[in-house]
């Protein structure tokens, strides 16, 4: 075995993956559990030619920031990154990631900072995918996150992020499916909490027997849980129970709203920052009594559905008919069916033409996964100025999409960047959500 190589690196910042970046003899050190304004001595693991990565041994000049992680797991478990930075400082982090990203891939500075939408730093995350794994040499049964950088499941007994009342099931998971027929062929257990019910969906790969069936029924009464089973793909996702098939939902109470969805449907993960950001959202296009506004991947109509109570009408454009069928059922329940319009089309693929087919909007709502809204920017970037909307909110998860989209728009389109701030949808993580407001 070769001897390890020890570095003492003072580290300068962080990257989105929360590894902190330091510089030995010219070449960028990216090192797992440092801090920016540290200096620490850490153990490379792996050599690139224009980089290398490191893991911190230990801490030399600790920064005034760093914090004891409350999670026994955190450093082996995937799930965190940032725990042992604190909150405040990890929204400034963030901030300064889409600012940097605006600023060196999209060549545009906003003209105004948004204050950070920010909520509870534990107990928030009520959508999870947790992993399942028999392994003997551990014991048995392992249910929970995959270990940072591994495809090994981490051995959790708690989880911090998860509501506390899904993280005490961790370890009831794990005997219930240990003691299930083929518990070697369950992979997955997708995890739903919503305002009324928590959702357990089971992945298994062999057809489940009658016992298995009635252990899971019991499990589902001794702790209230729902239980759905996906034998194949997320379309074949259905409720143990038939009747509790439309249990799901999550509240917009500022809106009075309830939004219905199935375990395998996206939506956000966090519903505190989720009623938050509807509310930033709403606010920021200030939709008027007349206007008609587009909501581009507009998803179960997480946005529409408030919009449509304020505006003459929304039409909501989402690429899955799955999605596109939720919305207009929770339009019908809520009575906004008249007011709010679905359509399922691939974004990805639109350009000025459809754009203009599509009619006068004066507002746009875009929320694109993290492939960003390329196709959209073009096409906007191509209309002419009384072709355009007033206003165009975009709701980013994934910074270096949205400054390249903003790139677009400024520098192609002529429009400017308003604002821009960032969300913490996920505290502890490096993922960096944010909003944006753009104008003609």
């Amino acid at each position: 075995m070769p001897e390890p190589i020890l570095l003492s690196l003072d580290v300068e910042s962080l990257d989105l993956e929360g590894q902190g970046i330091a510089h030995h003899e010219g070449k960028v050190v990216f090192v797992e559990g440092a801090l920016p304004g540290e200096r620490v001595l850490a153990r490379v693991t792996r050599r690139k030619p224009s980089f290398d990565k490191a893991r911190t041994e230990r801490v030399l000049r600790p920064s005034s920031q760093r914090t004891r992680p409350p999670c026994p797991h955190f450093g082996v478990c995937g799930g965190c990154a940032m725990q042992h930075l604190e909150p405040a400082a990890q929204m400034a982090v963030k901030q300064r990631a889409l600012e940097d990203a605006l600023a060196h891939i999209g060549k545009v500075r906003p003209e105004q900072i948004l204050p950070a939408v920010q909520g509870p730093a534990f107990g928030y995350r009520h959508r999870a995918r947790l992993s399942v794994r028999l392994v003997p040499k551990k014991g048995g049964m392992l249910v929970g996150f995959r270990e940072r950088a591994s495809s090994y499941v981490a051995d959790m007994q708690t989880c911090l992020v998860l509501p506390p009342h899904v993280s005490a099931l961790l370890m009831p998971l794990r005997d219930l499916i240990g003691g299930l027929s083929r518990p070697d062929r369950m992979p997955q257990v997708e995890v739903a909490v919503g305002d009324a019910s928590t959702v357990f969906c089971l992945r298994h790969l062999e057809p489940l027997t009658p016992d298995d069936l009635d252990r899971l029924r019991d499990f589902g009464v001794r702790h209230g849980i729902d239980w759905w089973l996906q034998p194949k793909g997320p379309e074949t996702a259905h409720p143990l129970d038939p009747e509790r098939a439309d249990a799901l939902a999550y509240v917009l109470p500022a809106q009075g709203l309830r939004m219905h969805y199935r375990p395998t449907d996206f939506t956000q993960v966090n519903p505190y920052i989720n009623q938050a950001l509807v509310a930033r959202a709403l606010s920021l296009l200030d939709v008027q009594p007349d206007d008609r506004v587009a909501d581009l991947f507009c998803g179960l109509g997480n946005f529409s559905l408030p919009l449509a109570m304020q505006g003459r009408a929304v039409v909501g454009i989402e690429g899955s008919a799955t999605l596109v069928a939720r919305a207009r059922e929770d339009a019908a329940r809520q009575g906004l069916q008249d007011r709010a319009e679905f359509t399922e089309l691939n974004l990805f693929e639109v350009d000025a033409g459809w754009l203009r087919g599509l009619g006068r909007c004066d507002r746009m709502l875009i929320d694109p996964p993290r492939e960003g809204a390329l196709a959209v920017a073009q096409a906007l970037s191509a209309l002419a100025p009384d072709e355009r909307p007033r206003r165009v909110v975009y709701v980013s998860c994934n910074p270096a999409t949205l400054a390249r989209d903003a790139g677009i728009l400024h520098h192609v389109g002529g429009w400017s960047l308003k604002a821009v701030g960032a969300v913490n949808m996920f505290p502890h993580t490096a993922h960096v959500e944010s909003i944006a407001v753009f104008e003609p």
